[in-house]
């Protein structure tokens, strides 16, 4: 199982369900690391990217810093681990939807980040989605990222800058 860390989160990342490999190791993203390397080369998280790949390191990071000290935060929608997000159910996001809501109205981070567009389908149930800034929810900007395992690595890095920048991490 994978622990969530959402309280005192200036960004919340929203991912939808976790691979086998990820949630054996107890740490969202870490069957492919690049999410990781991705947020460290946006300036997110001070961390080198040569300690991220070690799944002890990653770790430590996650459980100890990645809340505490970097302000972020993360959930899944889905909690069951599948090999790739087709095995989901129909319908088996609803309670997660519930429960995503719910952290928002709670804790109110100022940046919600869904991490790929099917995450912010199953959330919405709208199928006509698109990438960038979305509807506010209960006083937090929405956006939707590309997922980082596909595609340029520069394009997800711009976007998480962004994100930072609109959550005002950075100055």
């Amino acid at each position: 199982m994978i622990p969530y860390f959402f309280k005192k989160a200036t960004i919340l990342f929203v991912g939808i369900n976790p691979h086998y490999g990820s949630f054996e190791r107890s740490i969202p993203f870490s069957n492919n690391k690049l999410f990781w390397y991705l947020l460290a080369r946006a300036g997110l998280i001070q961390e080198n990217e040569a300690d991220l790949r070690e799944d002890s390191k990653l770790k430590k990071m996650y459980m100890e810093r990645f809340n505490r000290m970097y302000h972020l935060g993360f959930v899944n929608i889905v909690d069951r681990p599948t090999r790739v997000v087709t095995e989901l159910e129909k319908g088996e996001e609803e309670s997660g939807r519930t429960r995503l809501v719910q952290i928002i109205k709670t804790y109110k981070p100022p940046v919600v980040c869904f991490i790929g567009k099917i995450t912010y389908q199953k959330f919405t149930g709208n199928k006509k989605v698109s990438f960038g800034w979305q509807k506010d929810m209960n006083h937090s900007k929405v956006y939707v990222m590309h997922f980082p395992l596909h595609g340029k690595a520069s394009v997800r890095v711009e976007e998480l800058k962004m994100v930072a920048r609109e959550a005002q991490l950075f100055e």
